[in-house]
């Protein structure tokens, strides 16, 4: 598959770039087989859950905490008889049947993360990008950058690229502080680095913006 590479005045440039269909499963005819996750076929929709499941749970602080009743400050006498009363036994002021008393079972800290290999990460970003080619959201631009901090100069080229209405991702090779400062004001753009690419990231934005070294160092990590 072939994508027209433009630039920033949204220019095509009459360069094209070619995409590994086997990289980025735009085959139609695939099927995925679970005994051979390491390759791509298919879209997996399940590896792609599990991907945006784990990024979000590492995301949590859960510093969450409830008071139980030994945590509570308050006496330990016994406020009623134990039978005879008409309501439920409930011992001391501190009881979780009482208003201002211990939360049975309450939250603790704890940590939300969990593991998941690499293989199934990495098909999580090969079916997300695949189902961006499929919908027409990958755009490629040349190697660009501002000579000062602009946001003027960076909405141009979205408007030229008739992406400025759109929550966007601009993946650049290396770290650009020209081109990170110019985003930095608009609400519904985002620049960040090859490294820094997730399959969250990438579904969250309705289109993706790719220049091309940094297009052709994700198609090198992919096929590792």
């Amino acid at each position: 598959m072939e994508l027209n590479v433009y630039n920033i005045k949204g220019e095509d440039t009459g360069r094209t770039v070619t995409l590994d269909d086997a990289i980025f499963c735009t085959e139609s005819n695939k099927v995925f087989r679970p005994e051979a996750i390491s390759l791509l076929d298919t879209p997996n929709d399940h590896a792609i859950y599990l991907d945006v499941k784990q990024h979000l749970a590492n995301k949590r602080q859960g510093t969450h905490k409830a008071k139980e009743r030994s945590e509570v400050t308050g006496s330990t006498r016994k406020l009623g008889r134990q039978k005879g009363g008409g309501g439920a036994r409930r011992g001391d002021i501190k009881s979780p049947v009482l208003v201002g008393g211990g939360r049975v079972f309450g939250p603790k800290p704890r940590d939300y993360s969990f593991k998941l290999n690499k293989k199934v990460k990495q098909l999580a970003r090969k079916s997300a990008l695949a189902y961006k080619i499929k919908n027409n959201e990958l755009i490629i631009v040349e190697d660009f950058a501002f000579e000062a901090p602009k946001t003027k100069a960076f909405v141009d080229m979205i408007k030229n690229l008739k992406i400025a209405d759109k929550k966007l991702l601009l993946v650049l090779p290396e770290q650009n502080k020209n081109v990170y400062l110019s985003a930095r004001n608009l609400e519904r753009a985002k620049v960040t680095i090859l490294s820094g690419v997730n399959t969250y990231g990438i579904l969250d934005a309705s289109r993706l913006l790719f220049t091309e070294k940094a297009l052709a160092g994700l198609i090198e990590n992919l096929k590792a």
